[in-house]
């Protein structure tokens, strides 16, 4: 709760049981930008809306915001068209990738129709190998860490 009236993007990878998409939230605007590489709408998964939904009410209520009634389901859901997977298994590839795109950017927020840098209907095989690679990186560096950590 340091810092709460800063003005930040969380990232949530999310995993409905078989498939990976992201939520990228700014608490303070009561935004949620929801990135899903199949295109399915956040209705599909109403567990996920639900406990987000208590989330950042919870929030508000640390951060002793009082809305009236109406005001207090505000959450602002977006669906971002972003490029979509051509098979069914590289979601989160696309996941890490959407939220690399984002903090490249070092935006607070996502247009709905995506980032103009990137937009694009589909990533190429090229693109989603290079954040295959990028992760490969990252965790062979977080290994060695960890072992000289560990000695």
């Amino acid at each position: 709760m340091d810092n709460k009236d800063a003005e930040k993007l969380f990232f949530i990878p999310f995993n409905t049981g078989g498939h990976w998409l992201l939520l990228a939230i700014n608490p303070i605007r009561e935004i949620v930008y929801y990135l899903d590489s199949l295109g399915n709408d956040w209705t599909t998964y109403s567990d996920m809306k639900v406990l987000i939904d208590t989330v950042l009410q919870a929030f508000r209520a640390q951060r002793d915001i009082q809305t009236s009634r109406r005001g207090a389901n505000s959450i602002t859901w977006i669906k971002v068209a972003c490029p979509q997977q051509r098979n069914q298994i590289d979601c989160g590839y696309f996941m890490l990738r959407f939220m690399r795109d984002t903090l490249a950017l070092g935006r607070l927020m996502i247009p709905t129709d995506y980032f103009e840098e990137f937009k694009c209907a589909f990533y190429t095989k090229d693109q989603v190998d290079e954040i295959k690679e990028e992760w490969c990186q990252f965790m062979i560096e977080l290994n060695v860490l960890f072992i000289n950590l560990c000695n």
